[in-house]
């Protein structure tokens, strides 16, 4: 593999063609009465309620140009070192490639044969995965969203280090009919091991003599894990050049086979290695990843909305949110950028959401008459998996009805109007007329799927994967390292010590100094 690395890093704000690009995107409107739609991968991406220009859209394509755009991409896509930072590839679209190299093909293989020789022996009554952040969001979705049909084994999730994730997971299940999956890139997070040896603990306790050949590991050192005894034919590999949030297309899928089929784990694959194939062939502007990405830079960067909220019309995608929450917040959570410079622009939006309608009866008054607003990201299924036709009728109303008001707000004359018809008086009907009034002008887009298939997921989630990767390299910021979450986890450790009678380091402020005495009492006095 070869290391890319741009010539050199231009600060965005000092980019002529960023500037064209804010000035244009400043002039823009809201084109009411133009559609702006693009396909991809068997989605139709509905960008019609975004501000919009010829001008705009020029001097987008001149910005992409500027930051190298095509260049970028097919690193990106060649497996070359884009993690600048950590000098390695994000070579996740590998792992859905329809004709993938050696090492990937052979554990795809093996999970084949595995979730196979399970089934056919009907072994395994249920499955407890243990995993957190990337090794666990993206198992959670695909099972949820693809169970329909039925589950061949109850699947439990175990993420939290509290005692009380681990316990809801082992309630009720029989420890000689339960595999535990242990998912970790580095098999070094402190939550997850600790979990495990739990979950180990509860094996031995119901007097199953080598608990570890109940236990299967999924991680980039797979040395780890088999000094721990776990079995080599039950440890499957994923590579340092898979980042966790990215993780879900390796063998980190394999309790997603387990619990509802191997055949949903392929078909999430093709959905995404088809959106691969469309975001490397698309010109720009009817590149759906690109005009997503542009439409979320101009919102977060230009017209200053802070947040990003993910309207899933489709109960099955009640854990999307929080999908994408650490998919786009862990990527784009930057303030410098590559060059080591603060980046001059704010970057990453806060992503949050759930399910319509529910998110109606919740944060939607927010939405519409909030003094701050966000971007909305709706996305519904136009056929229903269920016999319920009229209530998916009542849905996919909500969901047009809800972008459309966003969009157009309501007229405050109509109100003052309607209020004076019913009897009201002047500077009454005036008054309630200002409580009931929405402007409207809140940008969203619209992400329609056919039908929530298992392909149809995985091209919704390699668009935003992709979607970030532009986003990121306009921003001129690496969205693969996560320096962050380390920093919090290497502190985390040092005050472990500290409540374990360790003397407290010097550097703490007052307040955590006094919270650790207090909780090392505690922990002495039980």
């Amino acid at each position: 593999m070869q290391s890319f690395k741009p010539a050199e890093h231009t600060s965005l704000p000092q980019l002529p063609e960023w500037k064209a690009y804010s000035k244009a995107v400043q002039d823009a409107s809201f084109c009411m009465d133009a559609l702006h739609l693009v396909q991809a991968a068997g989605l139709t991406i509905d960008l019609s309620a975004q501000v919009d220009s010829p001008a705009a859209r020029q001097a987008a394509a001149a910005l992409l140009d500027a930051r190298g755009f095509d260049r970028a991409r097919k690193a990106l896509l060649a497996g070359e070192h884009v993690n600048l930072t950590e000098d390695r590839a994000a070579w996740h679209t590998m792992l859905r490639a329809p004709e993938p190299i050696e090492a990937v093909a052979r554990e795809h293989q093996r999970v084949r044969d595995f979730v196979q020789e399970a089934d056919a022996q009907d072994k395994w009554k249920a499955v407890i995965h243990i995993g957190i952040g990337g090794s666990d969001w993206g198992v959670r979705l695909a099972a949820d969203a693809c169970g329909g049909n039925g589950a061949r084994r109850v699947l439990k999730f175990v993420a939290n280090i509290d005692g009380h994730a681990i316990e809801n997971a082992i309630l009720g299940m029989d420890p000689r009919e339960t595999l535990i999956v242990v998912t970790s890139k580095s098999f070094t997070t402190t939550e997850t091991l600790a979990n495990l040896k739990r979950a180990v603990q509860w094996l031995a306790d119901a007097g199953i003599d080598r608990p570890y050949e109940q236990v299967v590991a999924i991680t980039a050192r797979p040395a780890a894990a088999a000094k721990l005894g776990i079995p080599g034919s039950q440890i499957f590999q994923f590579w340092d050049w898979v980042g966790g949030r990215y993780s879900l297309w390796s063998a980190v899928g394999l309790p997603v086979a387990l619990a509802v089929g191997l055949e949903v784990i392929e078909g999430i694959r093709a959905g995404a290695a088809a959106m691969d194939a469309h975001f490397e062939e698309a010109d720009i502007a009817g590149n759906a990843p690109v005009q997503l990405a542009l439409a979320g830079i101009a919102n977060r960067s230009v017209l200053g909305y802070g947040s990003l909220s993910i309207a899933a019309y489709d109960a099955r995608l009640q854990y999307l949110a929080p999908y994408l929450q650490q998919l786009d917040m862990e990527s784009l959570g930057k303030s410098v950028d590559l060059a080591g410079h603060p980046v001059g622009v704010p970057t990453g939006p806060s992503v949050w959401g759930m399910p319509g309608t529910d998110g109606q009866h919740t944060f939607f008054q927010w939405l519409h008459q909030g003094t701050d607003g966000a971007a909305v990201d709706f996305i519904m299924c136009r056929e229903a998996d269920h016999q319920w036709v009229e209530e998916h009728a009542m849905l996919l109303a909500n969901c047009l009805a809800q972008r459309q008001t966003l969009l157009r707000g309501t007229s405050f004359e109509a109100d003052y109007a309607a209020l004076l018809a019913q009897g009201m008086s002047e500077s009454d009907a005036q008054w309630l007329a200002r409580h009931r009034h929405h402007r409207g002008g809140r940008p969203s887009t619209l992400i329609v799927l056919p039908r929530l298939t298992p392909y149809a997921l995985g091209a919704l989630l390699a668009l935003y994967e992709h979607k970030i990767f532009v986003q990121a390299l306009i921003w001129g910021i690496n969205p693969f390292d996560q320096w962050g979450v380390e920093a919090g986890k290497k502190m985390a450790s040092g005050i472990l010590q500290e409540l374990h009678g360790e003397p407290l380091a010097a550097t703490h402020d007052l307040s955590t100094r006094h919270w650790i005495s207090v909780l090392t009492d505690d922990r002495q006095g039980q």
